[in-house]
């Protein structure tokens, strides 16, 4: 079952700003950071609230980490994708593909939830992702120090 909007993800050239923006200008605490394979800090998701979130990548370190191309990013076009929240990833993966829609194989990434894509008519990615007993998204923030 397609449960909620998960999440919304931008890339920018300017993690800072962003970071400045989200959570010390519209108070969106950090729920947790990612960092690459070797460590360095690559994104943030910031807490809307009822497991809703917004994903901010740094795009040349989000590149290395999972391939691509980094691009010259004009402003207003750092949008990358919105995910679905679902519950039962297997079921929706094989309702959606029975109504002709292509959908990826299913992997566990990097937050410890199942995730698969389609893509819109006109190509723009979704992701579908199911939470798992491990994901970040679900685990309680640290005590603050």
């Amino acid at each position: 079952m397609i449960r909620q909007l998960a999440h919304v993800c931008f890339f920018t050239d300017q993690l800072d700003a962003m970071v400045a923006f989200y959570r010390d200008g519209l108070g969106f605490p950090v729920k947790f950071t990612l960092d690459t394979d070797d460590g360095e800090l690559m994104g943030y998701y910031f807490d809307c609230g009822n497991t809703t979130f917004i994903e901010i990548f740094d795009q040349r370190l989000a590149v290395k980490q999972w391939g691509g191309q980094v691009q010259e990013l004009v402003q207003g076009s750092q949008y990358k994708h919105f995910c679905l929240e679902v519950t039962g990833m297997s079921e929706v993966k094989a309702m959606l593909e029975s109504r002709g829609i292509e959908v990826t194989n299913m992997k566990t990434g990097i937050d410890h939830s199942i995730q698969a894509w389609i893509k819109d008519p006109d190509g723009n990615a979704i992701e579908l992702m199911e939470y798992t007993h491990a994901s970040l998204q679900l685990r309680r923030p640290a005590p603050a120090a």
